[in-house]
């Protein structure tokens, strides 16, 4: 572990005391948020994401450590292990080079190589190999035999073994892969016949770029149309460059014998290592570019599930539709359904008086405050519907993101929650609670199906997977959750629960009533001392014995708030939300070996605001009444919008129509941008001006460049 550490502390350039402390932490089952935000003196205050790259990191070394015993023990097997080669791989810190060490000993199938040396050709070919000025045919001539029967079959197989041992040699693959890393060049052409169905990918029918240079955002769409069968791809890099390091490297003289070295170099090359090296680097290229979009796609989804909350207000969900008419649902503070019905305002039906009244009698009837409609189809013309209406009292109505809900009203989530209700009943619900707390509602839905990121289904899913639940779990975390009103899979994502504590939690809460106490998890069967540790700081009791129950004070600290109260000869009612009292406290009075600094600041922090949600204030946004279809756009226009998703190459904009527009990266700002996250952000409000529409394709261009 000691080795390990040391390469992640140089990997990262973090202190080693540091690196050393949070893999301990991990290997005793801490998660990342409870090191994050417990155990700040231990790790010297490491953010979330970099705790979370020592854990892939530590993965990442053990993985390679195996693969190293594995060599070691098949090479020693095949008693071809010398201390030299040992030391070379016990030495390797990169899984390309302890393969291309591993290479020549690599078990094989029936290779050129392999039939030649089976027709005893290899001495043929170590003679070759040392280029003497001496006639290679009379050499050659020895090694004829029935299963060889010409000089060129000797010498054909001899260069065979030769363009084996070119490509197996560990210095000449890293300096051909040195070249593929600066040089490679990246093509895709059409494939013939597809131009017309694969009209999507018109701008890689005949693209050539610098691999290196080339955004993830292209990689990925190249790689999907290549899959779909729409493109051909190709990396390569100057072959005459790599041939000229090879040859200088093999190719001794001008003998006879040079020649035939020089000719397997060049099949050497273009049979076995060039493939290789393109096979990697495609994978690497690919791994990279799933990287860059796993990143964004995390991102959007932390800024859409740290979205403003409304809060704990009745709500009128509305999922709109025209044929089919808008259901309407009514919830209840909690989220309750209180009553569901169908209302047909728009064509073919058009029943507006009607359905006007019923909205109006369901407001006043429920005590709604708030309306949330879904931005689906008739999104616009049902807003407009709601409010022109005259209400007894004010009714906020919002426009809500249905991403998703359709996935969640079919979902097994949903019909537990819903049993006696259709799909449509159950999007409504889903729409409306994401207005009152969208991280509560969000988490039941896989992420994939919120729709923010680029190319999610592109990329490796099991690494787009664990990236997305990491991102869920920091930001359940990171807000709280209240143990008495979460549903069990927003408790699943709590620091140290998972699905069976958290359906445990809700069993013993179901039946012995709420939670008094955070001390009463202990009676939670199954919830023992390291789960209670990890969930107990995260988990709120708003109204509780305790006032601590319901702020982000572990209970472990409980008893340095306690002291801190009685040396101010106050309660910790008194205490709490004190801004004067808390301001005349010497932090240094309560340090100790497991409390330091950066621990007292946090409890101090959470004693003047406790339990405060981290989350911003929901914001209405009035879109440009008179933009209804994409035939109302003009060049020039300067719109207000609101941004729904954010790639690598810009962010997509809501101006108030059924096709979102994009801001190219090139025109979020008067500067360079290169990160789209740096000037926008997910639901942030923004103004855009029409640079062009394509209303054949359905797109708008639009800019923030100067507004």
């Amino acid at each position: 572990m000691s080795l390990i550490s040391s390469l992640i502390a140089e990997s990262l350039q973090l202190p080693l005391k540091s690196i050393e402390n949070t893999l301990r932490l991990l290997n005793e089952g801490a998660t990342i948020p409870f090191i994050s935000r417990y155990r700040k003196e231990v790790t010297g205050g490491l953010d979330e994401v970099q705790i979370a790259r020592i854990g892939e990191l530590k993965e990442k070394h053990e993985e390679l450590e195996k693969r190293k015993e594995y060599v070691l023990k098949s090479i020693g097997e095949q008693e071809k292990l010398t201390p030299e080669l040992e030391k070379q791989i016990r030495d390797c810190r990169e899984s390309n080079l302890l393969e291309d060490l591993y290479l020549p000993f690599k078990p094989k199938r029936q290779t050129k190589a392999e039939m030649a040396r089976k027709k005893g050709l290899e001495g043929l070919a170590s003679w070759l190999m040392t280029q003497q000025q001496a006639p290679v045919d009379s050499i050659a001539t020895g090694y004829l035999k029935a299963e060889v029967p010409r000089i060129e079959d000797a010498l054909q197989g001899a260069r065979d073994i030769i363009a084996e041992w070119v490509n197996e040699d560990a210095a000449a693959r890293q300096s051909v892969r040195n070249i593929f890393a600066r040089e490679a060049m990246i093509t895709a052409t059409v494939v013939k016949g597809k131009e017309s169905e694969g009209e999507k990918y018109r701008d890689y029918f005949d693209f050539t770029t610098p691999l290196s240079r080339c955004p993830s955002h292209r990689l990925l769409a190249i790689r999907r149309g290549e899959k779909e069968g729409f493109l051909r791809v190709s990396l390569s890099p100057d072959d005459e460059h790599c041939l000229d390091k090879l040859e200088r490297r093999f190719v001794k003289n001008n003998s006879e014998a040079a020649f035939h070295v020089a000719e397997a170099v060049k099949d050497g090359y273009k049979r076995l290592l060039k493939p290789s090296l393109e096979t990697e680097f495609a994978n690497l290229s690919r791994e990279q570019a799933d990287t860059a979009a796993i990143a964004v796609f995390a991102e959007n989804l932390r800024q859409l599930l740290l979205a403003p909350p409304l809060g704990q207000q009745r709500i009128l969900g509305i999922d709109p539709g025209f044929r089919s008419g808008c259901k309407l649902v009514c919830l209840d503070e909690q989220g309750n359904l209180l009553h569901n019905e169908t209302i047909y305002p728009h064509p073919p039906q058009q029943e507006q008086g009607k359905a006007g009244s019923k909205v109006v009698k369901l407001v006043s009837t429920y005590r709604i405050d708030a309306i949330a409609i879904g931005n689906g189809t008739a999104s616009r013309e049902t807003e407009r519907f709601i409010t022109n209406l005259r209400y007894e009292k004010e009714v906020k109505v919002f426009v809500v993101s249905e991403s998703g809900a359709s996935v969640y009203s079919a979902s097994k989530i949903a019909r537990e929650e819903f049993p006696e209700y259709d799909v449509t009943v159950r999007g409504a619900v889903s729409i409306g609670r994401r207005l009152s707390d969208p991280l509560a509602e969000l988490v039941k839905i896989d992420p994939k199906a919120i729709g923010v990121g680029q190319y999610q289904h592109d990329v490796d899913q099991v690494r787009l997977k664990r990236s997305l639940d990491q991102t869920v779990e920091s930001c359940v975390n990171l807000v709280g959750v209240n143990l008495n009103t979460a549903s069990r899979h927003l408790l699943t994502y709590v620091s140290g629960l998972g699905e069976s504590l958290a359906h445990n939690i809700c069993e013993w809460r179901k039946e012995n009533g709420p939670f008094r106490t955070r001390q009463e998890l202990k009676k939670v069967p199954r919830l023992g001392v390291k789960a209670f540790e990890q969930c107990a700081g995260f988990l709120r009791i708003p109204g509780g014995e305790n006032p601590l129950d319901n702020s982000a004070v572990h209970p472990e600290s409980y008893a340095v708030v306690m002291k801190m109260a009685n040396d101010l000869g106050c309660g910790l009612n008194e205490l709490i939300a004190s801004k004067e009292r808390i301001a005349t406290i010497d932090k240094d009075k309560y340090k100790s070996d497991s409390v330091g600094e950066e621990t007292l600041n946090d409890i101090l922090q959470e004693l003047e605001k406790p339990g405060r949600d981290p989350r911003s204030k929901v914001q209405t946004l009035e879109f440009d009444p008179s933009i209804r279809l994409i035939t109302d756009l003009k060049e020039g226009m300067i719109l207000p919008g609101i941004v729904t998703n954010i790639t690598n190459f810009g962010c997509f904009v809501d101006i108030g129509i059924k096709e979102n527009g994009l801001v190219h990266i090139s025109e979020l700002a008067d500067r360079y941008v290169s990160n789209v996250a740096e000037v926008v952000s997910l639901h942030q409000h923004v103004k855009v001006k029409i640079l062009s529409v394509d209303h054949e394709r359905k797109r708008i261009q639009l800019s923030m460049k100067g507004l």
